[in-house]
């Protein structure tokens, strides 16, 4: 092939391929009119693209067709019934490359209703606290001398007289549903009564309840490090105030606020959470905990498998300070436990009575002789496999675990306190 055809080939191909797309979206808004309107009835649609530097075209489609009109507005008269659907437009123009578009804007839903009575709400959502307006509207707008609103088909407001809006003030979520309405007039000494079709109405929370995502990818992140990403959705109204992001383990803030929701933390277990907050708006959101590697609990808490296979088991402990019967022996190095006999004891009867009683009753032959807590826990913290397990416990990171939490010592010995297994603090 000649070179210089081959050439002029290349030159040709960017503008036989498919359009470029702009890295923004157009936007469509309404004008005149409403979402919701009656057969016979006008809507003026206008597009915009957020590019003020160049000269752009505009192209409008209803659902997947593409409409014959290319202005900036669309006028959509005297609507029919069939005319309903989601209307959308998008800016075109040339380049040296071929034709460039932006991404095609959000839908708007335009509805056309035939009847006699329709319901008219925001086409867009509505926030938490916001003040919902409605409007229950007849056909020809005779005088209205009741108008009733409804919600999933239960009366929640009712009202006489010529006005047809209903105002529901300081939303919350569980005013979302599906809304009608009923409105009644006076025509010819006939009383017409009649429902209009449903509306949906969206409500949404300024901020929604956060979600933390720990990422600790070693391809993308430093070995002794992770990423706390604190994901939610902001929806307030533009100019948007600022929104603060805080990260906690095991409820101790790291750092200080910041405005992106991620922050690199350094990579040790606990428990991982993010709170979302707009100091201007007074709001402020928590994510639930999320667990990083092996969280240590507030206390030791063994499994039954795990304790002292000999060991004695814990006695009631005596609720009188002073007995009449002698203290149980402290268990020496040689007898780290105690064993059960199998044999069945024998108790004397005693012929003396000491001038102070107890209020705990004589133990029965199948009981064994009580002994204190204290002896019994001290018992349990010189077996090996307790002690074991406080080793793993142990953390070097004592100022963030919970109270009562169990450490050993430098010397390896537990000292047990409270009926917990606790370390001496170590200078």
């Amino acid at each position: 092939m000649n070179p210089v055809i081959f050439l002029c080939v290349l030159s040709m191909l960017p503008q036989l391929g498919a359009p470029s797309v702009a890295p923004f979206r157009a936007v469509v808004e309404m004008v005149s009119g409403d979402s919701r309107i009656f057969s016979g009835e006008s809507v003026r649609l206008k597009c915009s693209v957020p590019d003020v530097r160049s000269s752009w075209s505009h192209l409008w489609f209803r659902g997947s067709e593409q409409l014959p009109q290319h202005g900036q507005h669309l006028i959509l008269w005297k609507m029919k019934i069939q005319e309903s659907g989601k209307y959308y437009c998008e800016g075109v123009r040339d380049s040296q490359v071929g034709d460039i578009k932006t991404l095609q804007s959000l839908p708007l839903e335009i509805s056309v209703d035939g009847g006699w009575v329709i319901l008219q709400v925001p086409p867009e959502p509505s926030l938490v606290s916001d003040t919902l307006k409605v409007m229950c509207r007849a056909r020809g707008t005779p005088p209205l001398h009741e108008v009733i609103l409804y919600k999933d088909a239960v009366e929640v407001m009712r009202q006489n007289g010529l006005n047809p809006y209903f105002y529901l003030t300081n939303l919350t979520l569980e005013e979302q549903g599906v809304y009608s309405c009923r409105a009644s007039w006076d025509i010819d000494r006939r009383t017409h009564s009649v429902i209009s079709a449903d509306a949906s109405v969206q409500i949404l929370d300024v901020l929604s309840l956060p979600v933390l995502k720990i990422v600790a990818d070693n391809d993308l992140i430093p070995a002794n490090k992770m990423k706390l990403i604190c994901h939610l959705q902001y929806n307030a109204r533009a100019p948007a105030p600022p929104i603060n992001y805080y990260f906690y383990k095991n409820n101790n803030r790291l750092g200080t606020a910041t405005s992106e929701n991620h922050d690199l933390v350094r990579r040790t277990p606990g428990q991982y959470s993010c709170r979302a907050k707009v100091p201007l708006l007074g709001i402020s959101r928590s994510s639930e905990l999320e667990s990083f590697g092996q969280v240590k609990g507030p206390g030791i808490m063994l499994h039954p498998d795990l304790r002292p296979r000999n060991s004695r088991p814990f006695a009631p402990s005596i609720s009188s300070p002073q007995t009449s019967r002698p203290p149980a022996a402290e268990p020496t190095e040689a007898q780290p436990s105690f064993h059960q006999s199998t044999d069945t004891p024998t108790f004397t009867e005693p012929t003396e009575v000491s001038s102070i009683q107890t209020s705990s009753p004589a133990p029965k032959p199948s009981q064994p002789a009580p002994s204190t807590l204290q002896s019994t826990v001290q018992s349990l913290s010189q077996t090996p496999a307790l002690v074991d397990i406080l080793e793993e416990l142990s953390d070097d990171t004592s100022a963030e675990s919970s109270v009562g939490s169990a450490d050993v010592s430098s010397g390896g010995s537990v000292e047990s306190s409270g009926g917990s297994a606790e370390s001496d603090d170590i200078p």
